[in-house]
């Protein structure tokens, strides 16, 4: 099969910007590139060269590093014991906190889920990881729900989680904390899962 220079040109000008996008750059964007380079080219044609060249984007996960506890800051003990199905609506919280692209850039989401029903009750988003963006989810979902007295509000065991501030807030409202064991990932598994399926 004979190859015109200009099908040579698109596929090599193609492949070195795949290259550059560090193997992130998808159909539509790869075909907006061409055509700003004087290129005539459909999305669906775009679509076929990635599958003749063999380029395949690799999703990257953002990750960011969150804040860890200050050891002055007292640690809640674990109430629930891996126990994430407790008999009835409002009395055990979970929370979780992701970093995610938003149409006004980066932000933090925090979620507040009821886990009897694995329903989101609250949540906020800001630019910073601080307490008050808990705090926020926290109360939005308080005020939604109107829980009893005791209910359990679960975490991990970060500095938002263990602040002098959000100790008074829960003990204002009659809520007790509960936080997971250090290195137990699975003790938080339904927040976590709510944030793979976002």
């Amino acid at each position: 099969m004979i190859i015109s220079a200009r099908t040579l040109n698109l596929h090599r000008r193609a492949k070195a910007l795949f290259t550059a996008s560090r193997e992130s750059l998808g159909s539509r964007e790869l075909g907006k590139k061409r055509r700003k380079e004087g290129f005539d080219i459909t999305r669906y044609r775009v679509i076929r060269l990635m599958e003749c060249l063999g380029l395949v984007v690799t999703q990257r996960i953002a990750y960011k590093v969150t804040i860890k506890r200050k050891h002055r800051d007292a640690v809640s003990g674990n109430l629930l014991n891996m126990n994430l199905n407790p008999p009835g609506p409002n009395q055990v919280w979970a929370d979780g906190v992701n970093y995610m692209k938003t149409g006004e850039g980066w932000q933090y989401l925090a979620i507040v889920m009821d886990l009897f029903g694995r329903r989101i009750v609250g949540r906020h988003t800001s630019k910073r990881m601080t307490t008050d963006l808990i705090a926020q989810a926290f109360l939005k979902a308080h005020r939604l729900r109107q829980p009893p007295k005791g209910l359990v509000f679960y975490s991990d065991r970060d500095s938002q989680y263990t602040s002098k501030r959000l100790k008074r807030l829960l003990k204002g409202l009659n809520c007790r904390a509960s936080m997971g064991d250090v290195g137990a990932g699975c003790d938080n598994a339904v927040v976590e899962r709510f944030f793979l399926a976002v």
